[in-house]
Parts: structure tokens; sequence; C-alpha cells
């Protein structure tokens, strides 16, 4: 168990990071932050900024020596990285399920293997399986490399053999899956933390919108059942369970119109959608992040109030962001992520709105979205 004034390492430093850099200060903790980037935004936040590659060995060296335990905000981190520090210090999420999590094929079988339903796919190496997966799948379809897909990218449309085979030539002739369409009501996602003991705190159930297969915004609580609620509950828990998982870990479900909960994808570490966290429950994601990693107790995820997030992406800095319109609702927390530049679909920033019901919440996302500039 690591109590404050231990050093704690986190691989990244975009805004996952800085976040997570913020709540170990605030917690009594140093931050390590290993990132190539100067203007990082975990960087600005931490004890010491590593500004080198992620595979740079004296960087890697340094944190491993100064570090009691690490973690990733990314999954994509490469795997001799993690390698190079699991046999020198505590690393969580394990290496191994950070391995799972960066390839659709692994996380989509082992999730089967926990007993969750997927959506119907053909897993594709190379173009000598395109025939194949077409006929088992067929039309509509959507097409998605397996790996280092993300916001939208990476994966393609499609509704015959020929913008299969187009398609695949368009992701660079990389292994995907070609995955079939399902009759969704709406998307949820559950985020929840593991410590080393086996102890599991999940937070409650968001509901998910997306704009251009960017996250707009985050609805909590979700709006429905609570059956399906704690259907979607149980099937993470399983899945963390299962995979012997310590950290927080995000997992996204479709909700079909009979009903039913489908495991979309999981994201081994806090997650787009857990930013409503940071001031609607009493324990957020990125305190959950640092007890998981320090072995300390969980924190508590009741919900205080009904919330909407909304995303801010580079796009609302086009005429310059309306702040006013967002600051004068007492209701509504702003939180900037520290890039040094905007870029059209960036994730730049988000906000969140607290009203006494979610009607309310997303009435005023809504209302201050379109204020401030987010067009549909």
């Amino acid at each position: 168990m690591l109590l404050p004034g231990a050093t704690l390492g986190v691989l990244g430093g975009g805004q996952l990071g800085r976040m997570f850099a913020i709540a170990a200060r605030t917690m009594g903790y140093r931050v390590v932050v290993l990132d190539p980037d100067f203007t990082s935004p975990a960087g600005q936040m931490a004890d010491e900024h590593l500004c080198a590659d992620y595979r740079d060995p004296n960087a890697l060296q340094r944190m491993a020596e100064t570090c009691d335990a690490v973690t990733t905000e990314w999954e994509n981190v490469p795997a001799e990285s993690l390698a190079f520090l699991s046999a020198r210090c505590p690393v969580a999420p394990s290496p191994d399920c950070l391995a799972v999590a960066q390839d659709r094929l692994s996380e989509k079988t082992r999730a089967r293997e926990f007993g969750c339903e997927t959506a119907p796919f053909a897993n594709i190496e190379d173009s000598g399986d395109l025939v194949h997966a077409w006929s088992v799948i067929g039309a509509p379809a959507l097409l998605k490399t397996r790996r280092l897909g993300y916001d939208g990218k990476g994966q393609v449309r499609v509704n015959s053999l020929d913008e299969l085979v187009a398609a695949h030539e368009q992701l660079g002739s990389v292994p995907c899956l070609l995955e079939g369409f399902l009759p969704l009501e709406r998307e949820v996602s559950v985020v929840l933390a593991r410590n080393a003991q086996g102890e599991i705190a999940v937070f409650p159930v968001a509901e998910n919108q997306h704009r251009n297969g960017i996250l707009d915004i985050s609805i909590v609580p979700a709006r429905v059942p609570e059956a399906v609620a704690a259907k979607a509950r149980d099937m993470a828990s399983r899945i963390a369970h299962g995979l012997n998982y310590v950290g927080v870990l995000a997992v996204e479900f479709f909700v079909l119109k009979d009903g039913r909960i489908v495991f979309n994808e999981m994201a081994p570490r806090p997650h787009n959608s857990g930013h409503y966290t940071l001031d609607a429950t009493v324990c957020d994601q990125f305190q959950q992040q640092v007890r998981a990693l320090a072995g300390l107790p969980l924190g508590d995820t009741r919900l205080l109030s009904p919330v909407v997030m909304v995303n801010l992406l580079g796009d609302v800095w086009t005429h310059g962001p309306r702040w006013l319109e967002l600051l004068k609702h007492p209701g509504i927390h702003l939180h900037l992520y520290g890039k040094a530049e905007a870029r059209p679909g960036r994730k730049m920033g988000h906000y969140n709105c607290l009203a006494p019901t979610v009607e309310a919440a997303l009435e005023l996302a809504m209302s201050t979205r379109a204020a401030i500039g987010i067009t549909d």
C-alpha cells in the first residue's frame, strides 16, 4: 500500500494523464510523467516531466528508479517499455491487460469468454480473408482496424465486397475486423475501478451520444431501465475480474432495441465518458485510478447530482470560445486541458452540467452547447 509521499508515474502526457496528475498531487503524491511532447498537458502538472520517447532507455530507467508504481493514460504505449518497467516496479494495469485492449480481436474474444455478447464479426489478417469475411457478415458492415482505432478513426462503413476491398486498402491493408450492424437503441458505458485485492467500485452508467465518431455528450444516469443498467455493470465487472484487472476500466456497450446488451469495446484507463465524475460523484475516476494504483481501498462512487458532460473540440476555437456563455451558469463546471494548439476534432476540454433532474441537466447542456457554437 503506497501512502501520500510516494511517487507515481504515468506513461502518456495527454488530458487523462493531466487529470491523473492533478488527482495524485491533490492527494499528496509526487508524479512523474513520461511523454515526448514538451508542451504535454500532463507534463504541466507533474513534479517531473521526462520529455523523451516512450522507448528511451534512460528515461525508462529514470522512471523505474524514481517511481513506486506506474500507470498509463494510453493503452498503445510500446509493449517493450511496459515490460521493462513491470520487471522493476509495479505497473497497473498489467502489460497483459493492456495487450488485450490493444487488439479488437483479443478484446472481443475475451469478452465472449466472460459471457458477454458481441456484434457478429469476422477476422481479416490480410486481403486473402476479405471474401470469406464478406460471406460471413454481409451488408451493411463496418470495417475496423484491429489496432490504434479511436474516436471514429480506423473504420469505414461498407455495403459491398468491392467497397470492402477498397476500404481495406484505404486502411493500409492491416489486420482488421469486419463487424455486422445491429439494431441499436442507444450506447452506454460503465467506468469502474478494481484494486489488487479484487475490490470493485462501479460508477453510474453513462448514456453516450457521438458526433462524427467522437463522443459529444454523456448523460448520467443513463436513460435505460435499471435491469439494463445492472446487466451492464455486471458484464463490466465480470470482464475486470476475469482479466484480474487493476486500475480504472471503461467498457462500452450497445443497448439493442430488444433490450439486449452487447459488448463493443473497452479502454484500460479513465475514459471520456467518465469525466462527469469530476463534479458529480463522491470520488472521481482519477482519484480511483490513484487509489487502485496505490493499493488503497476504493472510493465512494455515489452520484451526487444528475449530470450531462459536453465535450469541447477544437472547432469551438474557430471564432474564439465564448466562455461566459458557460460560466454564467452556476451549475456548469468547465475543464480545459491546457493543450497548446486547437485543431478541429481535437479534444480541448469538457464541461459538466449539474441540475436537479437529468432532463434539466440535458436541457442546460444542449442550450449552452448551441450558445458556444457547437452545431450538429
